[in-house]
């Protein structure tokens, strides 16, 4: 299912191109880790412009049957990380150094979709607002993820 779930992802032409060039192919390299994965985060857009994802709210919650607010913080650092991730491209790896999530109201049952946009993208560091919306498109979590852009070692 992980690999049906990679392969789905829909990434701008001129990135697959980047990272075939570089022999990668990058829709069965991406996931969202083996975290995510666990959480059933799907990822179903990634670009440096937006990156958008689903996570089902059933077995990410705390005692009292809500969505627990760590379970959106991941949603929210691992959207934010693909979309550095995108934007610094095949040259550079994305660490994030700073999140911070708002959590507005609690979610029982159902879906979470959240969207990540970019607020600051530079040469160093990457800055990305995520929104997290249930099943009602009403807001749940507004986050913020701050990414180190460091170069890799090739």
């Amino acid at each position: 299912m992980a690999d049906e779930q990679q392969h789905a992802v829909k990434f701008p032409q001129e990135v697959l191109d980047e990272y075939a060039a570089l022999g990668i192919d990058l829709p069965a390299l991406f996931s969202a880790g083996a975290l995510g994965q666990r959480m059933e985060i799907q990822i179903l857009e990634a670009s440096a412009e937006r990156v958008v994802a689903t996570m089902p709210v059933k077995g990410n919650t705390q005692p009292y049957g809500l969505l627990h607010g760590g379970a959106s913080a991941v949603l929210a650092e691992t959207l934010g990380s693909v979309g550095a991730m995108m934007h610094g491209g095949s040259k550079k790896i994305a660490v994030g150094v700073d999140l911070n999530c708002t959590h507005h109201r609690g979610v029982r049952e159902g879906h979470v979709t959240g969207t990540a946009t970019p607020v600051h993208r530079g040469r160093s560091t990457a800055t990305y607002e995520i929104v997290v919306t249930d099943d009602q498109d009403r807001r749940v979590c507004t986050a913020r993820l701050t990414c180190l852009l460091r170069d890799t070692d090739s």
